[in-house]
């Protein structure tokens, strides 16, 4: 039988790798794999049945700051992703090593509460998943594994929900035949950073990592969102998915990003509501005056772009499975306008002369206006904006933005057509 090498070596892989690799050639795809099992091999000693895993980062398409008051989101797996080389063990222990940190994550599986040293580690988001799988009747074992990145950290592309959707997509396909659905590996993976980690985040980014390519998530019910994927085949559009850093720090947001959720739950309060999502747009329309004078302005707009994100969620999702991507592009940018002008997360007001995401928005709708779409990413306030450009004009808007930003800040991407999954040789 042929080793794994071998496999890589003879081009086994490479209908695989297409898949998921679309902007990469193969040979950069297969000396990906190679490097990685290098790492591995160092680690671990030579084995002959290694197995790769990989789990994408995500993007957020439509929804901005609708999440926490129970709205919808569209959301999409990119084509970067975590990688992971894999061997499973018969000793209970799982052993894990990621690129560019010196520690190798051990864990016991003997134990499967949380382990007060290891909250805001790895080992406690691979400890959450196994424990979690357990609870829920599934099988877990042992595995060594070594593992790579290149969903970029801090860009709102969700390295760490890409990091957990491979652990519980290793476990998946190690020891339940790949039986759990996506659906679940999302949520397994979110109580793991949750309850192991220490850290409350909502369903959207382990969603968009597991299930893969578009999905559209609707939170009125937080415990049981209704995931449903949208069919569109991205390849087919003949655009490119573009992320471009601004390269500005997130220090001292975090007052103007928890700002966002306490204005829109002030407007549901006036209506004895706990979120918007439990109160009807033309209720807030009719109470405009008593609202304004209780909450001042800025709640109302943030209200009003909740009501329109909620919308556009759904008319995104229609135009995708329509094969309508102007009809998409046109939503897209209504969008980035309703976050600037209604939700205001563009820039802080407490430092106005600090605009880097401004600048980018307005340098993208100088270059892509009756062409592209483009549309602030994420929290905002810093960090990245998203922009989808015809491929033709993608060179132009890389050097455009990277004039100004720097070299690498605009990132070339691609919408995955598959979430969490076993790269497997044929």
């Amino acid at each position: 039988m042929a080793t794994t090498r071998e496999n890589l070596m003879s081009g086994a892989y490479d209908a695989a790798l297409n898949k998921l690799y679309t902007t990469k050639t193969i040979d950069e795809s297969r000396s990906r794999c190679l490097s990685l099992l290098d790492d591995f091999t160092a680690l671990y000693g030579e084995q002959s049945n290694v197995r790769f895993f990989s789990a994408p980062g995500r993007t957020e398409v439509g929804g901005n700051h609708t999440d926490h008051n129970h709205g919808k989101v569209l959301a999409a797996s990119i084509n970067l992703d975590a990688l992971a080389a894999v061997s499973q063990t018969d000793n209970g222990v799982i052993r894990v090593k990621s690129r560019g940190y010196e520690k190798t994550d051990v864990v016991d599986l003997s134990t499967l509460t949380p382990v007060a040293e290891e909250k805001d580690h790895s080992a406690s988001l691979i400890r959450g998943v196994a424990a979690r799988l357990v609870q829920l009747g599934y099988r877990v074992g042992g595995f060594d594994a070594a593992t790579t990145s290149d969903v970029l950290s801090g860009s709102g592309l969700s390295s760490s929900a890409a990091f957990e959707v491979l652990i519980g997509t290793i476990l998946n396909y190690l020891y339940n035949d790949g039986k759990i659905s996506p659906v679940e590996i999302a949520q397994i993976a979110q109580y793991a950073e949750n309850e192991f980690f220490g850290k409350p985040c909502g369903l959207m980014d382990q969603m968009a990592c597991s299930v893969g390519s578009f999905v559209k998530i609707d939170f009125a019910d937080p415990a049981k969102p209704v995931i449903e994927p949208v069919a569109f085949d991205f390849s087919s559009c003949r655009h490119s998915l573009c992320i471009v850093d601004t390269r500005a720090s997130h220090a001292d947001l975090t007052d103007e990003y928890a700002s966002i959720r306490q204005e829109m739950e002030a407007v549901a309060s006036f209506f004895g509501k706990s979120c918007l999502r439990e109160v009807e747009k033309d209720d807030v329309m009719n109470h405009l005056a008593a609202l304004r004078e209780k909450l001042g302005e800025r709640p109302l707009l943030r209200a009003l772009h909740f009501y329109g994100e909620n919308e556009r969620v759904d008319k995104e999702s229609a135009a995708l499975v329509n094969g309508d991507f102007s009809a998409f592009k046109a939503l897209v940018i209504e969008s980035g306008y309703s976050s600037y002008m209604y939700n205001q997360n563009v820039f802080a007001p407490k430092d106005p002369k600090n605009q880097p995401v401004s600048l980018a928005l307005a340098l993208s709708e100088a270059i892509l206006r009756g062409k592209g779409a483009w549309r602030v990413h994420g929290g905002g306030f810093a960090g990245t904006i998203q922009a989808f450009v015809p491929n033709e004009m993608v060179e132009t808007y890389r050097q455009g933005m990277e004039a100004v930003f720097g070299e690498g800040a605009c990132h070339i991407l691609a919408i995955r057509p598959v979430g969490g999954i076993e790269i497997a040789a044929v």
